[in-house]
C-alpha cells in the first residue's frame, strides 16, 4: 500500500488460506517470487489477515475500473484492506463487518491512511437498508466448517461458514441484486468447496449477468488442512491432494 503507517497486531493465528503473493493492494501487480507480506493494516487479534483472496479482489476492482465516482460498498471488511484500496482509486467506500475488532481495525486502518472510509458495525446489509451502491465487493467467510452454529467469537468467525461453506454466501446472493443501481457491479471471491457454481446459479436467478473472471489455485491452509478428512467425508473434496481453488465471481445488474 502507498502512504499512511500501519499497525499489525497479533500474528500467527490460523487463517484457512496460505498466500502465494505480496498482499499489496495499492493497485500494483504482486511481485513473483517475493515472501507474502499483508500490507499496512491494523489487525486486531481475531480480525483475518489479508492474504491470497484479499489480492484477487484487489486486482478485480482495479481492472473494473474502480475509481473517482465509484460509490463502493465493503462487506465483511475485515482489516479495511479492500475499503482503503478502493479509497485509494478514488471510490466513495463504505465498509461493514458484524465483527467490532473488524470495525476497530478497519476504522484504524483507514483513519492512519487519511482516507475517508465509513465503517459500520451490523450483520451484512441489514447495517445499511434501503442504500443501494455502484459496487459492492466481499471476501465473506466461505471455508466449510463442522457444525450449523456460526462462531460469534474468536478468529474462527472470519472464516467458518456453515457445512457447506454458503451461510453467508447465500444471504449475498439474495441481498446484492437490491443493493446494486442499475449497471451496479458485485465481485466475491470464494473458494470452490463452498459450491462457485451455485452462487453463479443464485445471483443468475436474482437477475444479474455472471461471470467467473479469476481462478488461482493454493496449498490448503492450516484450518483446512485439518478439515480435510471430513471435507472428503462430505463429498467437498474429490481428491487427496491438499489444495483448492479460488475464485472471483462477478455479477452486473442489467
Amino acid at each position: 500500500m502507498n502512504g499512511g503507517r500501519g499497525v499489525r497486531l497479533s500474528e500467527g493465528e490460523d487463517d484457512p488460506v496460505t498466500p502465494q503473493a505480496p498482499l499489496d493492494v495499492s493497485g500494483t501487480a504482486p511481485a513473483v517470487g517475493a515472501a507474502p507480506r499483508p500490507g499496512r493494516v491494523v489487525r486486531l487479534p481475531g480480525v483475518y489477515r489479508p492474504q491470497t483472496d484479499t489480492l484477487l479482489l484487489a486486482l478485480a476492482m482495479r481492472r473494473e475500473g474502480i475509481g473517482p465516482g465509484t460509490d463502493l460498498l465493503d462487506l465483511c471488511t475485515g482489516t479495511g484492506a479492500l475499503a482503503l484500496h478502493a479509497a485509494r482509486l478514488g471510490a466513495r467506500v463504505t465498509a461493514v463487518d458484524i465483527s467490532r475488532r473488524a470495525v476497530a481495525s478497519a476504522r484504524l486502518t483507514t483513519a492512519l491512511a487519511r482516507l475517508p472510509v465509513t465503517v459500520r458495525r451490523g450483520d451484512l446489509l441489514r447495517a445499511l437498508p434501503g442504500r443501494t451502491f455502484d459496487a459492492v465487493v466481499s471476501n465473506p467467510p466461505y471455508v466449510p466448517a463442522p457444525g450449523l452454529t456460526l462462531p460469534r467469537y474468536g478468529p474462527g468467525r472470519s472464516w467458518d461458514a456453515g457445512p457447506d461453506g454458503r451461510a453467508i454466501l447465500d444471504r449475498i446472493c439474495d441481498d446484492a441484486f437490491a443493493a446494486l443501481r442499475p449497471g451496479g457491479l458485485l465481485l466475491l471471491v470464494q473458494s470452490g468447496l463452498s459450491r462457485p457454481e451455485e452462487t453463479v446459479g443464485r445471483l443468475s436467478a436474482a437477475g444479474l449477468d455472471v461471470c467467473v473472471t479469476d481462478r488461482v489455485t493454493i496449498p490448503f491452509g492450516p484450518v483446512t488442512r485439518r478439515r480435510a478428512a471430513w471435507l472428503r467425508d462430505r463429498g467437498l473434496l474429490r481428491d487427496r491432494l491438499e489444495r483448492e481453488e479460488l475464485v472471483v465471481i462477478r455479477g452486473r445488474k442489467k
